[in-house]
């Protein structure tokens, strides 16, 4: 389906010319970075009573595909191609933003983005008084860097411990930022370690990679894929304002007991327990760094301001069914 540039609005209306009626317009949601997630977002959301039309951005041919097949319209960008996102100007206003900053350097790629949809929400406003952008922004719990094991809300001081985390603390910033300058209606969403049936480190326990021994080991945070797609769409129509929410599930376990917990239901080996130089020697660099932080995540603000119903409370609900 070909994209139109924006166009005048008329001074009648203060429609594009040509636009329909607003009975006969469907709503239309764009998602940036269409992975897992996304497509579960689509696959919630296609073909409901709100007749809303989905256009989601990926890379590859498979992504592409896989939202043809769910009834969305696939679209082909490159954050990294700026020709790509000029063609993003011409899409509507209403985003999820799942797409995460590069792995490395500096995050170039959410200056391009931010600088093609600025321009269309700013022409956009002033020519057809049309309402301002409503997104919803993927970030990670990471922000917060290792807590030692407190209980936090999302008033905690962000202190990321890797640059990884540092580029979202550095994204979530600049969102903010675009936010009070173009009036666009902004949630932050950060997200924990992300699992569903088909998200389990089954391959993890089969290899036998080790866990940190109980004296050492750090509390993590989950949260099932589909509720994080279900709070994406809830999020976009019930905040405002740069809003952070933390969304996670109920799940209160050390890393080494989320990983036995797992291991037992699906009757294979516990990980074996070392001390942390011992682990550090034996896992990659980005599982190194998530057993360098230690917290539990407080969810009340996701439950009473985005009334998020938790389709899997935690790990144990989601294991019970398998």
């Amino acid at each position: 389906m070909p994209l139109t540039p924006y166009r005048r609005a008329s001074s009648a209306t203060g429609q594009p010319p040509g636009a329909l009626p607003r009975r006969l317009r469907r709503a239309t949601l764009v998602v940036i970075g269409c992975g897992d997630v996304g497509l579960r977002l689509i696959a919630q959301r296609i073909g409901g009573p709100d007749r809303l039309r989905i256009i989601a951005t990926a890379r590859r041919a498979d992504q592409l595909e896989a939202i043809r097949q769910l009834g969305a319209i696939p679209f082909a960008c490159n954050l990294d191609d700026r020709h790509s996102l000029s063609r993003l100007a011409a899409l509507p206003n209403r985003l999820i933003h799942l797409a995460p900053p590069p792995n490395n350097g500096d995050d170039d790629r959410r200056t391009r983005l931010l600088t093609a949809l600025y321009g269309r929400i700013t022409t956009q406003r002033r020519l057809s008084g049309q309402p301002p952008a409503r997104w919803a922004y993927i970030s990670t719990t990471g922000v917060y860097g290792d807590c030692q094991g407190a209980k936090i809300n999302e008033s905690h001081t962000l202190r990321p411990s890797n640059p990884r985390s540092a580029r979202r603390v550095a994204a979530e910033q600049t969102l903010r930022d675009f936010g009070r300058r173009s009036g666009t209606q902004l949630a932050l969403l950060r997200a924990p370690g992300i699992y569903a049936e088909n998200r389990l480190p089954v391959e993890r326990l089969r290899q036998g990679q080790p866990a940190l021994v109980p004296e050492e080991d750090v509390y993590t945070n989950h949260v099932h894929a589909d509720d994080l797609a279900q709070a994406a769409w809830v999020a976009l129509h019930r905040t405002r304002g740069g809003r952070a929410f933390n969304i996670c599930d109920d799940t209160d376990l050390k890393m080494g007991d989320y990983f036995d917990t797992i291991a037992d239901a699906l009757q294979l080996p516990r990980p074996p327990r070392m001390s942390r130089t011992d682990v550090a020697a034996r896992v990659s660099p980005m599982m190194l760094s998530f057993m360098n932080d230690s917290r539990r995540l407080s969810n009340r603000r996701m439950k009473h301001e985005l009334r998020l119903r938790l389709k899997v409370p935690d790990v144990h609900a989601l294991l019970a069914l398998l």
